[in-house]
């Protein structure tokens, strides 16, 4: 039996990577173009001007948090525009009443996310190279990093599409949620720049721990304890998996 379950999880994997890599014009190119602008802008133009942060360079300073940002949104965008094409389409209800655990349909469209996210990463840090020497102080950590991230942002596009009613709400949370806490999360500055105030009101800020650790991965130094940013990513991504598997095991926003 959990040969056949791994056959449900494979298919769903399978179904998602092809359905972003089959139009990679529009899924796995535009990061690449907003990145290379990023890095032209705030890197060349801007940095140049800055100088020095945290001992590095300002363009490195900031790659670690740009390829972060893409990792985001991809894993996001990804998972909640698939799931809800799925329930709009009424696709979902064929697998709801498949002999399939709901924890393998969710592992399945998070998987997708997760792959989506990595490849926008991968894509994005060869993109970084043309513009910095990436020098990795600690691959786990980064590998590590942007995998929890991958599948936390995964969780969190999942639970947006079974909630939205129209692709319009696919929408609101990237735009008024996601895109200010990622600018927040200290992509462009150092935490330690901050008044004290606004430095414990970055920490109530999640994408700040995930910035935290992945920039430590890179360069070596952090503003905030690793191993506690570690634990809070784990944290969430436990936190939203339940939220998940509950909302679907009772067909919230999916039973019409």
């Amino acid at each position: 039996m959990n040969s056949l379950y791994f056959v449900a999880f494979k298919s769903i994997l399978t179904k998602e990577i092809n359905r972003f890599t089959r139009i990679w014009i529009q899924t796995l190119v535009p990061p690449a173009i907003t990145m290379t602008l990023y890095f032209l802008i705030f890197g060349n133009l801007v940095g140049s001007r800055i100088g020095e942060m945290g001992g590095v360079t300002y363009m490195e300073f900031i790659a670690p948090g740009l390829i972060m940002m893409s990792v985001i949104t991809s894993s996001y965008s990804n998972v909640a525009s698939s799931f809800y094409s799925a329930k709009f389409q009424r696709n979902i209800e064929e697998i709801m009443v498949a002999p399939v655990p709901h924890y393998v349909m969710i592992a399945g469209y998070v998987g997708g996310g997760v792959a989506r996210g990595l490849s926008v990463g991968l894509i994005v840090t060869t993109v970084a190279m043309m513009f910095v020497d990436i020098s990795l102080h600690h691959v786990g950590l980064v590998v590590l990093t942007m995998f929890l991230t991958s599948v936390l942002f995964s969780l969190g596009g999942l639970i947006n599409a079974v909630f939205a009613k129209s692709f319009d709400d696919i929408s609101i949370i990237p735009t008024f949620i996601l895109t200010p806490l990622t600018y927040l999360g200290g992509v462009f500055y150092s935490l330690s720049l901050l008044p004290s105030f606004w430095q414990g009101v970055s920490a109530l800020n999640p994408v700040v721990y995930m910035i935290n650790v992945f920039r430590y991965g890179f360069l070596g130094f952090a503003d905030l304890s690793v191993p506690l940013s570690i634990a809070i990513m784990i944290g969430f991504c436990v936190s939203l998996w339940t939220l998940a598997y509950y909302l679907i095991s009772r067909g919230i926003g999916l039973r019409s």
